[in-house]
């Protein structure tokens, strides 16, 4: 994207200043006017990224894909809404890229699997609670978060969820039904 950026802005720095890319992009660019905002994801959506013909025995593989590899890109505003950050808050990244299912973005052809992502499959998670203070063949179908999760372990515990300042700051609650 900055070799993009420099033909078409030859005096201008290299746009993209930091970025975070694994199973999707966190970029933070040199550039936040509506325009360069525009062309990273108009560059974003519009490439073609191409394969990396290395493999290695154990099937690891690269393709090429359309749109860098991305189903979404959010810029400026967006972010900061994706985020619930301050609007032009300049820690929040100024773009992110939300990856196809199944792509990854290394250099190390050696990676076979990622955790975590916006896919389904990624975000819904099972859990299951176990051990003295969990109730019995008690199930619950109510949406949680994995933040929920610290907090649940110490009132299992005996321990005050509130000592945690996250839980203070966030207003987490335990697990229901626990």
């Amino acid at each position: 994207m900055n070799a993009a950026w420099a033909a078409s802005h030859p005096k201008a720095s290299p746009l993209v200043t930091f970025s975070l890319d694994d199973d999707g992009m966190l970029m933070w660019l040199s550039d936040r006017s509506p325009a360069a905002l525009a062309f990273a994801k108009d560059y974003l959506l519009s490439h073609t990224a191409p394969a990396n013909k290395a493999s290695d025995p154990k099937g690891t593989y690269s393709t090429t894909v359309t749109a860098s590899g991305l189903t979404k890109v959010y810029t400026g505003s967006a972010v900061d809404r994706l985020f619930g950050a301050p609007t032009g808050d300049s820690h929040a990244p100024d773009l992110v890229g939300i990856a196809q299912y199944g792509v990854v973005y290394t250099g190390n052809v050696k990676k076979i699997a990622e955790h975590g992502g916006d896919a389904p499959a990624d975000r819904d998670v099972p859990l299951v609670v176990s051990g003295r203070g969990a109730p019995h063949h008690t199930v619950s179908t109510t949406p949680v978060q994995t933040t929920q999760i610290a907090p649940t372990i110490l009132r299992l515990l005996g321990i005050n969820p509130h000592a945690l300042q996250a839980v203070q700051i966030e207003h987490t609650r335990p697990l229901p039904k626990l």
